[in-house]
């Protein structure tokens, strides 16, 4: 799907359109609410009273396409706009002690899958996973693979890491135990936005690591940029596009900025960094945006940084997410992120049965992730679901929908029929007649077949949909995150 022209079919925006951007961001709320990248939040888990077995939540799930999931808690530095769950630095002797709680956690999680069960997909994330050292991701991949019985070689290996860690052994290591994509994120190859967004790192050090990535022939490089940076311009965003395209990387991601409660720039306040993009997080308040100058700088260069990569030989597969035209396929991948089961590892993975989503406490704060990575490390049972969300069908229907849509692909009207035997547009009516009202979903003629069918966004659409995300949020899931204590 050609996704290079935008709601009205002439390509970027016209310069007179930012004033009506302005206008409709007032009337809908921001376009940059919440990045959904799962469903329910893990803000919406909560204790589990009854502490079910991980046997009794995977008997009888489907086990032919699983996907493991493997979190390594741990970064050099902790950039200012992230609110994942890790921790700077580790003291001696707490990456093997994490090491040895990950292997014992694959042993109980092995035992109550089926005995042939398969995984279909593998990722290790973060966190960064190459804070390890090239022994220690040997080991990681041993317990994946002799632990878990995931066949690394053979099948899609995605891998996260970082500029200062992207060396040449570790990237050795991965190369020789099956990884097929490696991303790093560089978020901006101009140092001085990297400095406003609290990412210490300097250009020659993310060359250098680009390079050992390719030198170790690792199938598909990803680059993460990062626009509405302060002080950013379309310019500024070209000098860091030129410089990753001319890596030639397999994917790119483009990432919207958000300023979140807890992290480095949440803390400087409105002042912090002396402009819009400094003000506390955005808010979900449907009455209107409380940062309209930075939602219009956003769009501006989402719409810039969208236009230049498509017109680089780019297809854009979601608002964030851009795979080169050329780009060989890296082999079979037959999960479904909407149906099939996921097998978190780490005390920060989640894990997916059709009925629980599960996982362990989550923090924002250093002192509580402290707390919960020491628990972790020192726990010698893993056989039980601590703390989740359970998933009633309407809960389904709605992630469903959710993770579909928000592909540039869309949704298969019929593979949703045949798993839930009703139609989106009878489940949703509202929401979706909020969406195509305002343009955000392509009409038949325009590739939304909604007969055959397809549901699907138009461009403008996608780049809204960490507006259309949250509103697909269930009212149950919406009040539990509302009521989540940040720690």
């Amino acid at each position: 799907m050609s996704t290079a022209t935008s709601v009205d079919g002439a390509g970027t925006p016209p310069a007179c359109d930012a004033a009506h951007d302005a206008t409709r961001t007032a009337e809908l709320g921001s376009p940059y609410q919440s990045y959904v990248y799962a469903y329910p939040h893990k803000t919406a888990y909560r204790p589990l009273p009854e502490r079910p077995t991980l046997r009794e939540l995977w008997q009888g799930e489907p086990q032919d396409a699983l996907s493991l999931y493997a979190h390594i808690p741990f970064c050099e530095v902790r950039c200012g706009f992230c609110n994942l769950f890790t921790r700077i630095g580790a003291p001696e002797g707490m990456t093997t002690a994490y090491l040895d709680a990950l292997e014992r956690q694959a042993g109980a999680v092995r035992e109550a899958l089926e005995p042939g069960a398969r995984f279909a997909t593998a990722a290790f994330g973060g966190g960064t996973p190459t804070f390890l050292t090239a022994v220690e991701l040997e080991r990681l991949c041993d317990i994946a693979e002799l632990r878990m019985g995931a066949s690394l070689t053979d099948i899609p290996l995605s891998v996260e890491t970082s500029p200062s860690t992207a060396t040449a052994d570790r990237m050795a290591v991965l190369a020789d135990r099956g990884a097929t994509r490696v991303s790093i994120g560089v978020q901006s190859f101009v140092e001085a936005e990297a400095r406003a967004a609290v990412r210490p790192q300097r250009r020659a050090e993310v060359e250098a690591a680009l390079g050992h990535i390719r030198d170790a022939g690792i199938p598909t490089l990803n680059v993460d940029l990062i626009y509405g940076i302060d002080g950013q311009t379309e310019r500024s965003l070209d000098a860091s596009l030129d410089a990753a395209l001319g890596w030639r990387p397999e994917e790119l991601y483009l990432y919207p900025l958000y300023v979140r409660p807890g992290t480095g720039l949440g803390r400087r306040g409105p002042d912090g960094a002396g402009g819009p993009g400094s003000a506390l997080g955005p808010s979900h308040a449907a009455g209107g945006s409380p940062h309209p100058e930075w939602d219009e700088q956003r769009l501006r260069l989402y719409r810039h940084g969208r236009d230049r990569l498509l017109a680089a030989g780019y297809r854009q597969a979601s608002m964030r997410q851009f795979r080169r035209i050329d780009a060989p396929a890296t082999g079979d991948d037959d999960y479904a992120c909407q149906t099939d089961g996921m097998v978190g590892l780490g005390c920060g993975a989640r894990s997916y049965t059709s009925r629980l989503h599960y996982s362990f406490g989550y923090a924002v704060a250093m002192p509580a992730i402290r707390s919960i990575i020491d628990a972790y490390v020192a726990a010698a049972e893993f056989g039980r679901a601590e703390v989740g969300r359970w998933m009633d069908t309407g809960e389904a229907r709605r992630r469903h929908l959710l993770q579909s849509l928000l592909q540039a692909d869309g949704m298969d009207l019929a593979e949703y029929r045949v798993r839930f035997g009703t139609d989106p547009r009878e489940d949703f009516p509202a929401e979706l007649a909020r969406f195509e009202d305002r343009g955000w979903l392509a009409p038949p003629a325009a590739g939304g077949d909604r007969a055959g069918g397809t549901l699907r966004l138009t461009p403008e659409g996608l780049a809204h949909s960490d507006a259309i995300g949250p509103a697909l949020f269930s009212p149950a899931v919406r009040s539990a995150m509302d009521s989540y204590e940040q720690r």
